[in-house]
């Protein structure tokens, strides 16, 4: 495992997208400030799932993230020199397919919850010179199928299979997959199962507890999934009931282990708007990903940006600087210990979109790492 910290590193890249980046023009304050209280439900309530043992101003941060980058990102459809097409995954889904060109290794761009693979319009360019690039739109995002949130569709290993049946579909070989927050769990999805599909991953603060089972800050999402595997393993017969029984009362005693602490955390959490259907299959398509056999680099925001905290919590800014580094931090040991090849970078003072505050050192890290490939 090696570790990089660049430590002192300001937010350069977030003031260029500022200075570059306008919202649309001909919509009222109001119209936007809408936009952004949607996108932010759209970020917020998934990261819930995410990480529902985050405490409750870790969570802010997404929030505050959610509207920094909607305002000044504007619509996430800006002119790109991409194609776009639309890739059958299963009958009835297609999924928005955006190809920048270039030549060599492919890369697969994908993106976080509520965003689209517009959302690398601006980013993902700069990677043509050496690479043939692309961008998948995941399910219920933008203008690809939106399913019935039933059956699995949204299940972190459907997803992963979206992602498998597209390049399937365009005769992509061997790519590196490139995800940012939630698309973490696709990226472990496809690299767990089929390490041999691809040649190597990169977690763009995506490697958290959706992407790597860590026990012993387990995601509530994943133990109920649990329970009810076991519950219907027992309803479907054909099993040594008694034994099953036992190990689910030890996996219940688990849980309510979970839960307690869970409900003890999210306490204080101000109300939430309830999530849509299609977020709550998400949240409970989470599953348990324990091994990555795949070349593998893992940028964290560590601690993340603070700066936009409003004015009247500032003066608890240091105590959440810490109790967010101690977390992001935890996430970064667990990963490295269970992949232990993996290289492991930490950006201190970055945002969540660290691709988009700290651009420069992202694109570095990225292009370093591809280097290293066969």
């Amino acid at each position: 495992m090696r570790f990089v910290d660049f430590s002192g590193v300001g937010v350069k890249g977030l003031r260029r997208l500022r200075e570059s980046r306008g919202t649309k023009s001909g919509r009222s304050t109001e119209t936007r400030f809408s936009g952004l209280i949607s996108l932010a439900c759209e970020i917020l309530v998934p990261t819930r799932f995410e990480e529902t043992r985050m405490h409750q101003l870790w969570k802010l941060s997404f929030l505050l993230s959610a509207f920094w980058f909607s305002a000044y990102a504007g619509a996430q459809t800006d002119p790109s020199p991409h194609r776009v097409q639309m890739v059958t995954v299963e009958q009835g889904v297609q999924l928005e397919v955006l190809d920048w060109g270039g030549s060599g290794r492919p890369l697969i761009f994908l993106a976080g919850a509520g965003d689209t693979a517009h959302r690398f319009d601006g980013f993902a360019p700069q990677f043509t010179n050496r690479h043939h690039v692309y961008g998948i739109t995941r399910r219920a995002s933008g203008a690809s199928s939106h399913p019935a949130p039933a059956n699995g569709n949204y299940s972190a290993d459907h997803l992963g299979d979206d992602v498998l049946a597209v390049m399937k579909a365009l005769h992509i070989d061997r790519p590196v997959l490139v995800g940012h927050s939630i698309a973490g769990q696709e990226l472990s999805s496809v690299g767990s199962r089929f390490p041999e599909k691809v040649s190597g991953l990169i977690y763009l603060d995506a490697a958290t507890g959706f992407a790597f089972y860590d026990p012993a800050h387990p995601p509530i999402a994943i133990e109920m999934n649990d329970i009810k595997r076991r519950i219907e393993e027992i309803e479907a017969g054909g099993v040594d009931e008694q034994k099953k029984l036992l190990e689910l009362e030890t996996a219940v005693t688990r849980f309510e282990t979970v839960l307690h602490q869970n409900n003890a955390e999210v306490a204080n959490m101000p109300p939430l708007p309830p999530r849509s259907p299609i977020s709550a299959a998400l949240n409970f398509g989470t599953q348990k990903y324990t091994s990555i056999p795949v070349p593998t680099l893992a940028i964290y925001a560590c601690p993340h940006n603070w700066d936009r905290l409003p004015a009247d919590e500032s003066g608890r800014k240091a105590a959440l600087i810490a109790d967010d580094k101690a977390r992001c931090t935890a996430w970064a040991n667990a990963f490295s210990h269970g992949v232990p090849s993996a290289r492991i970078v930490l950006i201190p003072n970055a945002d969540h979109y660290v691709y988009l505050s700290n651009e420069a050192q992202v694109v570095a890290e990225m292009k370093a790492f591809l280097a290293t490939l066969h």
